[in-house]
């Protein structure tokens, strides 16, 4: 038996929030919820609750997406951070996705939800297989930092960084730094600059 999906729905909306569980019921997909609304009661679920995903709404009256997109990217870079919005004008879309979002859902097309979980899920699967040094350096080669600069701030020396990124790419089947990079784009390690 696999173990039941922890959901953290980011929704001042009760309505707006059964619509989401329902949706998460109705595909039979074994999930867990907790529900908040405001920017304290999101930092300690992210510690506490420690969810698989994050779904949150683009604009609450206490809180928002984008504040909250980058609270996760910190705290816990690896989970999926999906928007499930009423509606979204195409710059704050982009916005969004370049901040690392994984998907934008709209509430009247709710029936994505569940596809666009599994794939975020599917997609990071792979750090799994990665230590947090690994990620930690895996997140600093993606930001275009160089080997001995990153040897430097984590206090290692240069053959220990060449040996973990050697063992990151291994882990994650992936052969070039252009692979990593994108990689790290793909599951919000790093974000888009413009």
């Amino acid at each position: 038996m696999t173990k039941p999906l922890r959901v953290l729905l980011l929704e001042d909306n009760e309505t707006d929030a059964n619509l989401i569980q329902h949706e998460l019921q109705r595909s039979e997909m074994a999930a867990v919820t907790e529900r908040v609304d405001s920017e304290p009661e999101f930092r300690r679920a992210i510690a506490e609750f420690e969810p698989d995903v994050v779904l949150s709404d683009h604009t609450l009256a206490r809180f928002n997406a984008p504040a909250a997109l980058a609270i996760v990217r910190t705290v816990r870079p690896t989970t999926p951070f999906i928007i499930v919005a009423g509606s979204l004008n195409g710059d704050s879309t982009i916005a969004c996705i370049r901040g690392g979002a994984e998907d934008v859902i709209l509430k009247s097309n709710i029936r994505r939800l569940v596809t666009s979980i599994t794939t975020a899920m599917t997609v990071r699967r792979p750090l799994e297989k990665l230590t947090s040094r690994q990620l930690e350096v895996l997140t600093l080669v993606a930001q275009g930092n160089r080997t001995r600069e990153i040897a430097n701030r984590l206090n290692v020396s240069v053959k220990t960084v060449e040996s973990h990124r050697g063992e990151i790419m291994k882990r994650l089947g992936l052969h070039d730094l252009v692979s990593l990079v994108h990689f790290s784009v793909r599951v919000g390690l790093v974000t888009w600059n413009t």
